[in-house]
């Protein structure tokens, strides 16, 4: 089946749903809240123009920061693709979900469709799923229709690094969409999936749509109209980016590749919105752009993931206030440590959809968060906890061959263990760039004890037999 024939059964396969069995409150109105997420590969969040990278042109990724609320101490907890994925649907703990890389995902868990779908809104999923498994071959892989997370209509692939050879498979409402390969750029070709679903939705319920794209993820190909905009010669790398000539031009290469394709992704937001501007859905819709993790980029004389510097593990986390005048809240930024295990909740706290006994994670929707005055206000808990870090099994060919377990805290502190050792301690106010690590030092000693206190009673609480060094030891 060729991309026009597969384009052809997608269109013609949505159905109006509008029996939907098993409603909450039928009696009420349904919440008329959209919210789409845009989810990203290995964007650290550092790399957006509006994070004062000097190097890349985000400007709708920009309008967003702008008119929402940037989350600018987001942080991915388990910085590898499978893990994060599986957290970020089901709102469990990895160890329960997706302990490593590459595992599968228990198809008994609920997901946040599930939620959805129990509320009257219709659900989509576009782009890459990446928690079904696939080792041998992800690439044509086959996702079962009972593994799509509940998703009324879903049109994927496991995993793939090939940008243009992307095949796709799965269902809407009406039945099974054979595999076929898209023709042209994975970003732009899943985009315009997600355009026409939203040209075709049954326009009398509200939808909860997904739209997850590889890039820009390695090998990092893009579309010349992107890349004609970056020359490696003039790009400025991040001060912890150790130098020599030979490094400093594989590094450039690199990035200059990789904003090429954070640029593509940007304009496809762009056709999002305006999309999303022509059919009045402006302002009864939430966009919500995140990673799910970062990438290393030549920091610390690193590539890739799964480490716990700044680079790793900081994602950017946005959401649109483009129907903000509904609920009173201005613009701005929030330094709520958010991670993985809070999107759901607050996806659904967006909608005033109550939070299912199942879903584990902190509500920082609007009704609870966005403030009062001048600025934002405080959550009402969860404000002081640090936020946890871990990989749990080895990660061949990234940036670290052992198991880790760390904890940031939202005052700017930062400390990571191997299994009985300390490994890092940075005060990441005075040293944004990592480039100082004080777990030797005598006079942080009290640090320490302290932070390693933290991380003990988060392994406690999640029954994580990771052994951590003992206090008299420090």
């Amino acid at each position: 089946m060729n991309n026009e024939d597969g384009m052809q059964v997608y269109l013609q396969s949505f159905v109006h749903d509008s029996d939907c069995a098993n409603i909450k409150d039928r009696d009420n109105p349904l919440p008329k809240q959209n919210v789409i997420w845009i989810i990203a590969d290995q964007l650290r969040a550092q790399a957006l123009s509006c994070a004062y990278d000097p190097n890349v042109r985000t400007p709708n990724l920009d309008n967003l920061a702008l008119n929402g609320v940037v989350f600018n101490h987001a942080v991915s907890s388990f910085p590898i693709c499978c893990p994060f994925r599986a957290t970020l649907l089901t709102g469990q703990d990895h160890q329960q979900c997706m302990p490593g890389h590459q595992y599968m995902m228990t198809e008994s868990y609920r997901t946040i469709a599930d939620a959805f779908n129990e509320y009257g809104y219709d659900t989509a999923y576009f782009g890459k799923w990446h928690i079904d498994g696939a080792r041998d071959n992800p690439m044509m892989h086959i996702v079962q229709k009972e593994r799509r997370g509940g998703f009324r209509t879903w049109i994927g692939y496991e995993n793939n690094n090939m940008q243009w050879n992307t095949y796709v498979h799965g269902h809407t409402p009406k039945g099974e969409i054979p595999q076929h390969r898209l023709l042209g750029y994975e970003t732009d070709e899943l985009t315009s999936l997600l355009i026409d679903y939203l040209k075709n939705r049954d326009e009398s319920k509200p939808f909860f749509a997904v739209l997850s794209v590889q890039p820009p993820h390695v090998p990092h190909p893009s579309p010349a109209r992107n890349r004609i905009n970056y020359d490696w010669e003039k790009i400025q790398l991040r001060p912890n980016v150790p130098l020599g000539e030979a490094r400093t031009r594989r590094y450039k290469l690199e990035l200059a590749r990789y904003y090429s394709m954070i640029e593509n992704l940007d304009e496809n937001i762009g056709r999002i919105m305006n999309e999303l501007c022509m059919r009045n859905l402006d302002t009864s819709t939430q966009i919500m752009f995140f990673s799910d993790h970062g990438d290393m980029m030549g920091s610390h004389g690193l590539n890739g993931k799964v480490v716990p510097y700044e680079e790793s593990i900081r994602i950017p986390f946005i959401i649109s206030s483009s129907a903000g005048s509904y609920f009173g809240f201005k613009s701005g930024t929030c330094d709520a440590l958010i991670s993985e295990y809070d999107i759901a909740a607050t996806t659904l706290g967006l909608c005033g959809i109550p939070q299912p006994d199942w879903l584990n994670g902190y509500d920082y929707s609007y009704y609870r968060y966005i403030q009062n005055g001048d600025g934002l206000s405080r959550p009402k808990k969860k404000e002081d906890e640090p936020a946890s870090m871990e990989i749990k099994a080895i990660v061949p060919r990234e940036g670290c061959d052992k198991a880790w377990r760390g904890v940031v805290t939202r005052d700017g502190w930062k400390y990571v263990c191997y299994e009985g050792s300390e490994w890092m301690l940075f005060n990441l106010n005075d040293d944004p760039y990592e480039q100082i690590n004080l777990v030797n030092s005598f006079e942080y000693r009290g640090k320490r004890m302290e932070l390693l206190k933290e991380l003990k009673s988060w392994l406690e609480k999640n029954d994580d037999p990771f052994i951590l060094p003992e206090e008299n030891d420090l």
